[in-house]
């Protein structure tokens, strides 16, 4: 479309102006004419002794990259009531952002960082929810976590690693969300019988179906992340009992497609990052973390 020029020594006529205006209608009806990207909504939830200020960096850069995108940034179980059961967390969670599920016409996605994403994959287990389209778990330690970090050390301050399962497969220590995912592959009889959440999620197979709605699983860690231990659990990887490293699909739950990893991997949707030089608290917070390896995911 060619701009009318006109000089500023002079005053346009008015048929220049009539021009002008005309060309302005009919630049506003071809950009109105243009469809817009639609972006699916976003949940967020935060990890153990964080709340949602910590995901707001993310929640920035969402919605600058995708304008327009709802995201529902979860604050519920923050800071030091994220030592919550994990089983009430997932059923609190799951009542909070329901409707916003619900109201997606097209589906949701799910970035999930450390402890909020066991949280996340026990209501994509435990309830039915095919809107949910991806899910970005960031830094989650998805297998367990054996290995005493400060964010331990805040719930059990006078434990070692090799002594908490003492009193993590206690009934008052898995009052505590931690205790719920300690996975001691030393004590694995222990480990069975008395932690009553992630054994639970990755062994009953009436969750299965639910977890196979899901149309991309995108697992996201790292060898220097510090905190999550060992780090290969973010990607579904644990230690034997000697602490060597089993990879996820060597895992009995994986071999066993007990809540249907397997499944989901043999079809294509599983994504393994595997990403140096990040630190667990930069996860969320990475602006490369986001442009190469979440939002991508997100459409």
């Amino acid at each position: 479309m060619q701009i009318l020029k006109m000089p500023f020594s002079s005053l346009p006529t008015r048929k220049e102006w009539y021009l002008l205006l005309l060309q302005i209608s009919a630049l506003y009806m071809v950009t109105q004419a243009m469809p817009m990207q639609n972006y699916r909504p976003v949940i967020l939830m935060h990890g153990v002794l964080t709340g949602a200020l910590d995901m707001k960096e993310l929640e920035h850069r969402i919605q600058g990259a995708h304008p327009g995108t709802a995201v529902l940034n979860v604050d519920a179980y923050s800071y030091v009531e994220s030592g919550t059961e994990m089983s009430i967390q997932v059923k609190g969670v799951h009542n909070d952002i329901k409707g916003f599920i619900n109201n997606a016409t097209d589906g949701v996605n799910m970035v999930c960082y450390s402890q909020g994403g066991l949280v996340c994959r026990g209501i994509l287990e435990q309830f039915s929810e095919p809107k949910v389209k991806t899910f970005i778990s960031l830094s989650s330690p998805q297998a367990g976590q054996f290995g005493t970090t400060d964010f331990l050390k805040f719930f059990f301050p006078n434990y070692t690693t090799e002594h908490l399962y003492l009193v993590a497969y206690t009934e008052l220590g898995q009052e505590i969300s931690v205790a719920n995912y300690w996975n001691d592959p030393h004590h694995q009889d222990l480990y069975k019988k008395y932690n009553k959440f992630l054994p639970v999620i990755n062994t009953n197979t009436n969750f299965r179906s639910n977890f196979l709605n899901l149309e991309q699983l995108v697992l996201i860690g790292g060898p220097d992340d510090g905190v999550i231990q060992p780090w290969q659990s973010s990607h579904f990887g644990f230690y034997d009992e000697n602490e060597d490293i089993v990879p996820m699909t060597s895992q009995d739950f994986y071999k066993a497609d007990s809540f249907g990893l397997r499944t989901l991997d043999q079809q294509g949707k599983v994504k393994v990052y595997e990403i140096p030089g990040i630190e667990h608290l930069e996860w969320p917070l990475s602006q490369e973390i986001f442009e190469k390896y979440i939002e991508p995911w997100l459409h």
